[in-house]
């Protein structure tokens, strides 16, 4: 256990229970379990790993689902960095994010944000790269999302989101007066992150995240109602475009990483 490769092509297995040979090259990323089991009904295949820290689903060779997989590696930005160095094991051609967030502007509860660039407030990025590097998604991916998303009659925000490793905020003024003046749409734990360290990494990552809540205001703070209520009636959307972008991706024989910047 010299090298990353090494300690990684180890780890992924241990975190998730899933060999190395089972993974699709391309990749979703969630924090829910019920997006696995969704996805796991849909191709007729197992869930592994529900005895450990991450739940994994890869679609069968053959069927609509071949060579995608998907995790969920819980909440927050370590665990992202961690899930995104794992993957380097098996060198996905893409990796896309189905993240929740918080919107700070117009977006509305079950709105699809579309993120161009995500601010590095969580710190855990900092151990990867200097903090001037900005965290941007791979283009061909999020131009692939969006195509899913208008294949599906639906719409979507775009702009900047700001990732934290604050959990709790909604009752802090002085932080919710920084969100205003930096701009930003919305606000998760994880996307900055996954942006950076993929980077890192070499594998191409993109994010669509789905509003859950409006923290801006009182009313807009998430509860275990509204939750419920996002789940019920957004989820399924969520999962079935993602699924689709790298169905688009995977079909189309197009490298994610054939633009010069990457």
């Amino acid at each position: 256990m010299k090298t990353k490769a090494d300690i990684v092509r180890d780890w992924l297995v241990r975190y998730t229970g899933r060999p190395l040979e089972q993974w699709g090259k391309y990749i979703l990323l969630t924090n829910f379990g019920s997006y696995v089991d969704s996805f796991a009904t849909r191709f007729g295949v197992e869930v592994l790993g529900r005895d450990r820290p991450m739940q994994s689903a890869t679609g069968a060779p053959g069927t609509p689902g071949a060579n995608i997989s998907i995790v969920n590696f819980g909440m927050g930005s370590a665990m992202a960095a961690t899930t995104m160095d794992l993957l380097s094991a098996v060198e996905p051609e893409a990796v896309l994010f189905l993240g929740k967030c918080g919107g700070l502007k117009k977006a509305k509860l079950g709105d699809f944000v579309l993120p161009i660039a995500a601010i590095r407030g969580e710190g855990t990025s900092n151990e990867y790269m200097p903090p001037e590097v900005p965290a941007l998604p791979s283009f061909r991916l999020q131009r692939a999302v969006s195509t899913a998303i208008v294949e599906h009659k639906c719409d979507y925000w775009t702009g900047t989101v700001y990732t934290t490793n604050r959990r709790v905020w909604e009752h802090d003024e002085k932080f919710k007066d920084y969100l205003r003046q930096i701009r930003a749409i919305g606000i998760d734990m994880e996307t900055a992150t996954l942006f950076m360290v993929g980077f890192v990494n070499s594998i191409p990552k993109g994010a669509l995240l789905l509003v859950s809540d409006n923290p801006m205001s009182p009313e807009g703070v998430k509860t275990g109602e509204s939750d419920h209520y996002v789940s019920e009636n957004f989820v399924k959307k969520h999962l079935e475009i993602g699924i689709d972008a790298l169905i688009d991706l995977r079909d189309s024989g197009e490298s994610v990483k054939h633009l010069r910047y990457e």
